[in-house]
């Protein structure tokens, strides 16, 4: 696989893939990662959980991805518009939720680092 630099905003990885496209949606899964919660919460709508994304990326990303396999700061790979791949990190992240719904998985607790679940057997209230 090739390396290459992707860069948005103040924000930088050094990915492996095996194109440049998916080295793009590699990094919009790290930079989004934190925000799974929001397939996991039953009471959101696919319109709330979109706007959530929007929100975030609005905040927090620029409105393009640089990705170059000669360095930072380049785009000889491709530059390619956060809105798309937000959309498509929005779409793969609903299917798989659908996809863990169809096979009967119960659906993730997202609890703050460190906290224990209450219901667990081996902790006790």
């Amino acid at each position: 696989m090739a390396k290459f630099y992707v860069t948005c905003g103040s924000q930088s990885l050094i990915i492996s893939a095996p194109t440049a496209d998916f080295a793009a949606m590699r990094f919009m899964d790290e930079a989004l990662s934190v925000h799974h919660w929001i397939y996991d919460d039953p009471t959101l709508s696919e319109q709330d959980r979109r706007d959530h994304l929007a929100l975030e990326a609005l905040l927090h990303l620029d409105t393009t991805i640089q990705v170059s396999q000669r360095g930072q700061g380049r785009c000889d790979a491709g530059t390619f518009g956060v809105p798309d791949l937000l959309d498509d990190w929005h779409r793969l992240m609903t299917g798989l939720s659908r996809l863990f719904v169809a096979a009967g998985l119960i659906p993730r607790k997202i609890m703050p680092v460190g906290s224990q679940p209450c219901e667990s057997p081996n902790h006790p209230r």
